[in-house]
């Protein structure tokens, strides 16, 4: 015997994400927040690569050309001021940081299926994003100066 239609679940209504309105109150684990960071560092890194060449090229041609490059990131250059150049050198150094970082953790999560936790996962991010934030700094002040 058939049932009265008015008896049927409801099935699960999906509907498109609005990026306004849905977005900001969505909590991403920080699990996910090192995954996402980990494909920006990577196209950051791609994205600087010709910049990552001119530096090395410049820094080991000649004495002439390593005082170009010094004067780069003192003076500036292009009309750009040497802090820009400085940050551009910074953003670099985060992102091949945080991409190796978070590389080894998947590697890590990649071979050892059976260790792969909920806390591992939690543990695993934490340590990445503390890694890769601290070598930061510590590059950054000896990139700017500080010591």
């Amino acid at each position: 015997m058939l049932e009265p239609a008015t008896s049927t679940k409801k099935r699960p209504e999906f509907r498109n994400i609005n990026a306004f309105t849905d977005l900001p109150a969505y909590r991403l684990p920080l699990a996910g927040i090192v995954s996402i960071l980990h494909r920006i560092s990577g196209a950051i890194m791609f994205l600087l690569l010709p910049f990552t060449l001119w530096m090395f090229d410049t820094s080991l041609s000649s004495d002439i050309s390593f005082a170009k490059f010094k004067g780069a990131f003192n003076v500036g250059m292009l009309g750009l001021p040497g802090v820009l150049w400085k940050l551009a050198a910074l953003a670099l150094i985060w992102a091949y940081l945080h991409h190796s970082i978070a590389g080894l953790r998947h590697l890590w999560s990649d071979t050892h299926h059976s260790a792969v936790t909920k806390e591992f996962g939690k543990t695993s991010a934490l340590v990445t994003m503390v890694l890769s934030v601290g070598l930061t700094v510590v590059l950054g002040a000896k990139l700017f100066g500080l010591y």
